[in-house]
């Protein structure tokens, strides 16, 4: 939902925030943790381990999302663009301004489609999306003791230590996963580089 503020003392009127917004996230974030009915102690977990690494993949979904729809955007578009060229210059023999232009593009489009590659942006996007929907999905169950955290009798303050295990969990995989799958080297195709047992 917008956000709405008074202006003047007159009613409130909507104003727009964007899909992502930091300040609102953590403000949303923080009264959720003031609203849980546990020990200080247990706040200061949850600010400084869940919030944190909230915040921190959410921004990070972000950045990596915008790079590499931006990347893949110059790809798609000079993919398009360059046959056309050729074509003009074929057909109309312009000469050489539309061939340094063509060749310019292919270059903008093999070095994107190159960093694309070697950074992983689609990969490093999708990777931390999950991950921080999935540390949402912890926090807000524990708080309306649903999921994993219903159960007979439970309350927030005995549900904490199974959320705290949950969490742990989510973030120990994160990092597994990112060094397994994103931080490693692309593996070479089959029959590209023969294995060692293999040439002997």
């Amino acid at each position: 939902m917008p956000d709405r503020r008074r202006t003047n003392g007159g009613p409130a009127i909507p104003t727009a925030r964007t899909p992502f917004d930091p300040a609102w996230l953590r403000s949303d974030l923080t009264q959720l943790i003031a609203s849980l009915e546990v020990t200080e102690e247990r706040r200061r977990f949850l600010s400084s381990r869940w919030l944190e690494s909230v915040l921190w993949m959410e921004a990070t979904a972000q950045r990596t999302r915008t790079r590499y729809y931006a990347l893949r955007l110059i790809t798609v578009v000079g993919a398009v663009v360059v046959p056309a060229l050729v074509s003009i210059n074929t057909v109309g023999k312009s000469g050489g301004a539309i061939t340094w232009l063509a060749f310019g593009i292919s270059l903008v489009v093999a070095v994107s489609a190159a960093i694309e590659t070697f950074f992983r942006f689609g990969e490093r996007w999708r990777h931390y999306r999950r991950l921080v929907e999935e540390l949402k999905t912890e926090g807000w169950a524990l708080h309306e003791l649903s999921g994993p955290y219903r159960a007979d009798g439970a309350t927030q303050e005995t549900a904490f230590p199974a959320f705290v295990e949950r969490v742990n969990d989510v973030l120990k995989r994160e990092t597994q996963s990112y060094i397994e799958t994103i931080a490693s080297p692309p593996q070479p195709t089959n029959g590209a580089h023969p294995s060692k047992d293999q040439s002997t």
